[in-house]
């Protein structure tokens, strides 16, 4: 078994939630509400944003010039196609640019985005890929999975053509095969760490979800502080 099949045997858990998730469903069957597409294309603009950055991050830490090169165009890539996807979504949406400027990124997607960096910043290149790579696989495997609905909104049919495309797939394989070889040349600790990177991706995908589908806001936290506050006072 490769490393990366080991790896993602190991997710398979957390990755089985997330195509199950309502969010997921709503768009295979078109039933999720568009207030919630709207407010995951905002926090995912975010995400890439950061995204590409730490892909940058990764092509630096490489000693490779090819290997770094490929990062650089997956990094170019994540500004120019995947953006310019959400520009158009966000035209579709009904995004507005006082809705741009009101933008704050979530919990989530600021912890999300947060762990990417300390993986780049503080690891090796496996590090970095590894962190990166669900985002990758599993939106391959989810396009692939929903590669046969037709929801009734055609934003929806969009966004699953993106990413159970050719295109899409050969950018992801490229990347698992170029994890396995540096897992090749790893230490077992290494290794151990790499995983660990990429389990917890794979659970912040999920969470990623579910933020958009409650729309999550800090607020929230704010509010079970003040409840946990309250009951500190009273305890």
């Amino acid at each position: 078994m490769t490393f990366t099949a080991h790896i993602r045997n190991e997710a398979d858990p957390i990755w089985r939630k997330s195509f199950e998730h309502p969010f997921i469903k709503g768009i295979a069957n078109g039933t999720l509400p568009l207030r919630a597409f709207k407010y995951y294309v905002m926090q995912d603009s975010y995400y890439l944003s950061h995204f590409a950055r730490v892909q940058s991050l990764a092509a630096a830490k490489s000693h490779d010039p090819e290997t770094t090169n490929r990062l650089a165009i997956h990094a170019q890539g994540s500004y120019e196609a995947e953006m310019a996807l959400h520009q158009e979504f966000s035209g579709r949406l009904g995004i507005t640019l006082d809705d741009q400027r009101a933008f704050k990124p979530s919990p989530t997607a600021y912890a999300y985005t947060s762990h990417l960096y300390r993986a780049a910043y503080t690891g090796q290149i496996g590090d970095a890929i590894a962190a990166l790579l669900p985002c990758y696989w599993l939106y391959h495997e989810i396009g692939e999975l929903l590669q046969g609905c037709s929801p009734a909104e055609p934003i929806y049919q969009d966004w699953i053509h993106t990413y159970g495309g050719d295109d899409f797939k050969e950018l992801t394989y490229e990347q698992i095969n170029r994890l396995d070889r540096i897992a090749e040349q790893s230490t077992q600790t290494q290794r151990d760490q790499m995983k660990e990177h990429f389990l917890i991706s794979s659970q912040y995908e999920l969470n990623f979800w579910e933020m958009a589908y409650t729309l999550e806001k800090w607020n929230d936290l704010n509010d079970s502080q003040n409840t946990l506050d309250t009951s500190e006072k009273h305890g």
